[in-house]
């Protein structure tokens, strides 16, 4: 199963090792290694490799990671591993949609509550499912969780 994405991944891969640049395709092949580590963990559950909005997940999880290793670098003063983080970051970021800005993450969260009829606190699950569901990838959802909480507490 060839997704758009995988195929981008394959067809990049291929543009930096031509062009020489090493910092892309550093990157590109350890997206595609710890895809590939997902899929074969997939496999072992007996589920199919992974889609799309698993694949943005995944960008996802791997930009946070990077974030919080920028943070730590920053932190402690170590300019040039920070400055290689944030090149990693915006590779990744050039797989990714573009980003929802805070005035459409608010109006997709009042569309989740009023579609999944949230009223208090205990339903926030409901309505962080329905929002991964339609907005994989192109949603902070750390940041969308805070909303939520805020927008169901009152």
């Amino acid at each position: 199963m060839t997704t758009a994405l995988r195929a981008r991944f394959t067809e990049e891969l291929k543009v930096a090792m031509k062009g020489g640049d090493k910092a892309r395709l550093s990157t590109i092949r350890m997206i595609q290694a710890a895809l590939k580590d997902r899929d074969i963990e997939a496999r072992g559950t007996g589920k199919e490799p992974l889609g799309e909005d698993e694949i943005l997940s995944l960008l996802q999880k791997m930009l946070k990671q990077r974030q919080e290793s920028i943070a730590i670098y920053d932190q402690n003063n170590r300019p040039e591993l920070a400055a290689s983080e944030r090149e990693e970051v915006a590779i990744i970021e050039s797989f990714m949609p573009k980003q929802m800005d805070e005035a459409e993450v608010k109006a997709a969260i009042e569309t989740a509550v009023a579609a999944t009829g949230a009223a208090s606190m205990k339903d926030m699950g409901k309505v962080i499912a329905a929002l991964r569901g339609e907005y994989a990838g192109r949603m902070d959802f750390g940041k969308a969780s805070a909303l939520v909480k805020a927008r169901l507490a009152g």
